[in-house]
């Protein structure tokens, strides 16, 4: 990475092509992940051999504003098209900075991992589109064992209420879509997005795919597994905070109408978003919201 600063032996901060920070974090057994300032998204998480666990399209525009296509883009303050915002909202668009001394976060142990603190403060531009003020906080951070957590807390700096929406729109790399299951979303009520948000109760298992997904999954448990039959390994996304679970994957047809997505690329990637969509968090004025995710891969047993 250019102009690397350290920052410790397990971060070190440089710029992209296009002169943006990131933050790279690296635990002491080799596991990495990369965060970019532009979104405070996470676009790349490695295993200490190197292998990449978060799907990227070839056809991704990095180039700010624009929203990158793979990684954990940040979902705030509105999911989806449900409002009257830019798609998913206007955080995954944003320069974010790094704050040097955030206000303590509890009931998180950062110690011996390696870490990172993102800010993003409402601009004049936020508050023509969605005019509430408001301080967006993540702590990135990489455990020694390489699993990967994200906090995110919401501050109300208004003089009155506000709601919204917020996911992290997790892209996983699979090595074959229909080879993939997922357990943890059985007998829960979804909304279906192809469907005009109807709601239906899942009736299997397991969850399988053969076609277009995106559903919004409700009122989950705090964990969720997704089987990778041929990498003979598994994601396990734990969550607080988020009740909801996104599952998206927009299949060959759909595939071929996303200007910044391959038209094969379906087959490697499965969206898996702990998320808060259905009923919308309510802030007053100095009050706090905070959510978290962490995400880890085992062995599966076969």
């Amino acid at each position: 990475m250019a102009d690397e600063i350290q920052r410790g032996a397990a971060v070190e901060i440089g710029k992209d092509e296009y002169g943006i920070s990131q933050v790279l974090l690296r635990s002491p057994r080799g596991a990495s992940t990369r965060v970019s300032l532009h979104g405070g998204q996470v676009r790349s998480w490695k295993t200490e051999r190197g292998e990449e666990l978060l799907f990227s399209s070839i056809k991704a525009n990095l180039k700010p504003p624009a929203a990158v296509r793979g990684g954990i883009p940040i979902c705030f303050p509105q999911f989806g098209k449900r409002g009257s915002l830019e798609q998913h909202g206007f955080a995954r668009n944003r320069i974010w900075t790094i704050e040097e001394n955030p206000p303590p976060l509890a009931s998180t142990d950062s110690s011996n991992k390696a870490f990172i603190d993102l800010l993003l403060k409402s601009s004049d531009d936020d508050l023509k589109t969605w005019p509430h003020g408001y301080e967006l906080r993540v702590r990135v951070i990489l455990s020694v064992d390489g699993s990967l957590s994200l906090v995110s807390r919401i501050r109300n700096v208004n003089s009155k209420p506000f709601s919204f929406s917020f996911a992290y729109r997790t892209y996983l790399s699979v090595s074959d879509i229909s080879e993939v299951r997922v357990e943890g979303l059985e007998t829960l009520d979804y909304l279906d997005n192809l469907c005009n948000r109807e709601r239906f109760t899942e009736q299997g298992d397991a969850l399988t795919f053969e076609s277009e997904i995106d559903r919004v999954y409700l009122s989950s448990s705090d964990a969720v597994a997704v089987f990778d039959h041929e990498k003979k390994s598994t994601f396990v996304i734990k969550k607080e905070g988020l009740p909801d679970v996104v599952v998206w994957n927009p299949w060959d047809k759909k595939a071929r109408t996303i200007p910044d997505f391959g038209d094969d690329e379906y087959k490697q990637m499965l969206c898996v978003d702990a998320a808060a969509i259905e009923k919308p968090i309510t802030l007053k004025p100095g009050e706090e919201w905070t959510g978290r995710v962490e995400l880890c891969v085992v062995a599966s047993i076969q």
